[in-house]
């Protein structure tokens, strides 16, 4: 098997590649030290030019390929960040580059791949197919094939994010990193115990990808889901066999976080810090905030890994979390079909200090009597027990949920 790379390759990919990379802030955040009960400490990894880590361990790759391998031009598999991070810095250097990305990758990964100058092959439904076509690719074209986490070079590269994070606030005694192949926990737990043997090294996984924390647990994964993860960026099946042999050595622990624990995470995020990250950058907070008991009253470093999230579903994701927190609610009630009920309903909301966001009348319901209506509103309330309040007045004027 290839060797790990070493704390001293670590150092060395930080020299090769600080020149073209963005040494992202790390902040320390009052409001969410509160909730989790310690000391967080934010690594805005979001910042980077392509808005993730993984230019780190690209560009490293890429700066030791010979003069014939750069003529030639190399290849990858991504779904987004590792695409985008090495079709930026190809691109920059004159090196042709191509990318084969899973079909379900967010069209706005596959465009920002594109506009840095790849070719993008859309193939297969999961990494793994994308993964044999671009070995296939690079095979057949003479490409050198840059693995978006299983190379020591890559691993290296990622790891100089841990030694900035310890750089710029030492006092750090925990670090919880988001994993999906590996690549970079591994980097970081190298790097981070290379300059403070005594700290403590977490993963945070999607519990529909949970493969790095069964393999650590000896447990089998579970069969890929049918549906996707708001976590598309470690939604990885097969970790990397040695970043798995890394975190196995150097890791304390893996958390698994449901899908609506990274929501709330990143909603928390967005509106607390007010900065945009994607899912899998959410996982770390996640992983915190379902497990505070075991880091109240320390110092813990929290990697945001990128901020590449589709604004759709961003959208779509924030008002999910108004519905959760009672602060948008949906009602139907059943009313009298005739002038002036809708006007009434509406004054009712208004006093109590809500707001109509959108009106429906369904008058096709065949189980209700022919002279009322359905009328479904959508009302935004300051939190739950606003909301009860507003379902409170309109029961008491005689109009009740159905």
């Amino acid at each position: 098997m290839t060797a790990a790379p070493t704390f001293a390759d670590i150092k060395r990919a930080q020299a090769a590649i600080t020149p073209a990379l963005v040494r992202t802030p790390i902040r320390h955040s009052r409001t969410l030290s509160g909730i989790a009960g310690c000391d967080v400490w934010l690594k805005f990894e979001n910042r980077q030019f392509t808005a993730s880590f993984k230019e780190r361990g690209a560009l490293n790759r890429i700066l030791a390929l010979g003069e014939d391998e750069k003529r030639r031009g190399v290849a990858a598999m991504s779904a987004g960040n590792h695409a985008q991070g090495v079709a930026y810095h190809a691109g920059r250097l004159g090196i042709p580059a191509t990318i084969v990305m899973p079909l379900t990758t967010p069209f706005n990964k596959v465009k920002h791949t594109r506009d840095f100058g790849a070719t993008v092959i859309l193939h297969g439904q999961t990494l793994m197919e994308a993964d044999a076509e671009a070995r296939r690719i690079a095979a057949e074209q003479g490409l050198t094939f840059i693995h978006p986490y299983d190379d020591p070079l890559v691993i290296a590269g990622q790891g100089t994010l841990a030694l900035e994070m310890l750089e710029d606030v030492p006092q750090l005694d925990a670090m919880i990193v988001p994993v999906g192949g590996g690549g970079l926990i591994s980097g970081c737990a190298i790097a981070a115990k290379g300059m403070k043997p005594e700290i403590e090294i977490y993963g945070a996984q999607t519990e529909l990808y949970p493969a790095m924390h069964d393999l650590m647990k000896g447990l089998t994964p579970p069969a890929t889901p049918s549906f996707s993860t708001i976590a598309e960026g470690i939604a990885v099946k097969q970790p990397g066999l040695l970043t798995r042999q890394i975190v196995k050595a150097l890791v304390n622990d893996i958390f698994v976080v449901r899908e609506d624990e990274i929501e709330h995470a990143l909603a928390d995020i967005l509106e607390i810090e007010k900065t945009v990250i994607e899912g899998a950058a959410a996982a770390s907070f996640a992983a915190l905030l379902a497990n505070t008991a075991r880091f109240k009253d320390r110092h813990v470093g929290i990697v945001m890994s990128g901020g590449n999230i589709d604004m759709r579903l961003l959208s779509n994701l924030i008002l999910r979390e108004l519905t959760r927190e009672g602060r948008i609610i949906a009602l139907e009630l059943q009313v009298e079909d005739r002038p002036g009920q809708l006007a009434d309903i509406a004054r009712i909301i208004a006093d109590a200090g809500g707001n109509v966001l959108e009106v429906n009348h369904h008058r096709m319901m065949v189980g209700t009597p022919a002279k009322s209506t359905t009328l479904g509103l959508v009302v935004e309330a300051r939190d739950a027990e606003h909301a009860q309040e507003i379902r409170d007045r309109l029961a008491a004027q005689g109009f009740r949920q159905i």
